[in-house]
C-alpha cells in the first residue's frame, strides 16, 4: 500500500514553492521542496507554464498512484471551481477570469477533481491546525503580519479566510495598523529617524526607549484589534506568522497583559511550520478522511 502523499503549493506574487507532503505522518516529505520565481505581470501561457514546470518537477519522485495537488492562492479567487477573479491587484492580471483547476487538469493531465484550492491565509492556518501549533483546536485565529494583514479563522477544524485587514480600526483600517508600515511610521513619528522595517527595530528595542513605546503600542493595538474577534467567536488559540512574528518578544507582554486585563486567557502563539504552514495546509486539502 502506497503512503498517501500528496502535493502542497503555495503561490504569491513573486514565487511558486510546492513540496510533497506526507497525510499520514503530517510532515513534509525530505528533500521535495521546489521553488521557483515566477513574474505574476506575465502572459497568462508564461505563468501557467511555470507553475506546471515546478508541480512536474515536485511530482518527479512519485512513480505511481494518483497525483493530488492542493495550492493555496491569494484571493480574490474562487476555490471550489478554481477561477482566478484578481484583477485590481499588481499580479496575475492575465489570469482573471481563467479557470485555472481546467488549464492545470490538461497541461498536468491529473484529473480535476483531484486538483483542490484554498485561500492563502486559510492555507496557513489549516497547516497550523493540521500538524502544527494549533493541532487539535477547534476555533483558532490565524495572523499573518508583514507587509500586509493575513487574517483567517478557523471554526471546527475548518479554516476560511477572515478578509480582516480592511475592518475599520482607530483611525483607519486594521493594517493601517498591524503592519510593517506603521512600525516605520510611528518609529519615524516618535524619534525622528527613518528605519527599513522591523527586523532594525527589534535589533535596538533593548537600547532605544522609542523603538520600545513602538513595540508596547504595537502590542496594545493588536489586543484592542483581537478582543472583539477572540469574543465574537470564542477563539481558543491565536495562531501569529509572517516576518512581525519573528519579533513577538518585543510585543508580546503588552498585547498578553491588556488580553487578560479585559478578561482574555486566550493563548497567543507563534507558527510552529512558518513558510511551510501554507503548503502543510494546502496538501491538507487532499486527505479525504478530513473532508
Amino acid at each position: 500500500m502506497e503512503k498517501p502523499v500528496a502535493l502542497g503549493v503555495d503561490i504569491g506574487g513573486s514565487h511558486i514553492t510546492a513540496a510533497l507532503v506526507d497525510l499520514e505522518t503530517r510532515t513534509l516529505v525530505k528533500d521535495s521542496i521546489k521553488r521557483s520565481p515566477v513574474n505574476s505581470q506575465e502572459s497568462r501561457e508564461v505563468i501557467l507554464s511555470a507553475w506546471c514546470d515546478i508541480i512536474d518537477k515536485a511530482f518527479k519522485n512519485i512513480k505511481n498512484g494518483a497525483r493530488n495537488v492542493g495550492i493555496a492562492m491569494p484571493g480574490p479567487f474562487n476555490y471550489s471551481e478554481g477561477i482566478s477573479l484578481i484583477k485590481d491587484q499588481d499580479k496575475f492580471k492575465s489570469l482573471y477570469k481563467i479557470n485555472v483547476k481546467e488549464e492545470l487538469s490538461k497541461r498536468l493531465d491529473i484529473p480535476v477533481e483531484n486538483i483542490h484550492f484554498i485561500n492563502d491565509a486559510a492555507g496557513f492556518l489549516q497547516g497550523e491546525v493540521f500538524a502544527g501549533a494549533a493541532k487539535g483546536n477547534a476555533s483558532v485565529l490565524g495572523l499573518t503580519l508583514g507587509t500586509g494583514l493575513g487574517s483567517s479563522l478557523c471554526l471546527n477544524y475548518k479554516a476560511f479566510d477572515a478578509d480582516l485587514w480592511n475592518s475599520e480600526f482607530l483611525d483607519g483600517i486594521a493594517e493601517d495598523y498591524l503592519s510593517t508600515r506603521w512600525f516605520v511610521k510611528r518609529f519615524n513619528q516618535l524619534s525622528g529617524k527613518v528605519v527599513a522595517g522591523v527586523k532594525e527595530l527589534v535589533e535596538i528595542v533593548e537600547t532605544d526607549h522609542h523603538a520600545t513605546m513602538v513595540f508596547m503600542e504595537f502590542g496594545y493595538n493588536l489586543a484592542q484589534f483581537l478582543i472583539p474577534i477572540i469574543n465574537k467567536h470564542k477563539i481558543d488559540t491565536v495562531i501569529v506568522g509572517g516576518n512581525i512574528a519573528q519579533s513577538f518578544s518585543a510585543f508580546a507582554p503588552e498585547l498578553i497583559a491588556t488580553l487578560k486585563g479585559n478578561g482574555i486567557d486566550t493563548e497567543i502563539k507563534i507558527s510552529e511550520l512558518k513558510e511551510h504552514a501554507a503548503l502543510i495546509g494546502a496538501a491538507s486539502c487532499c486527505d479525504l478522511s478530513l473532508t
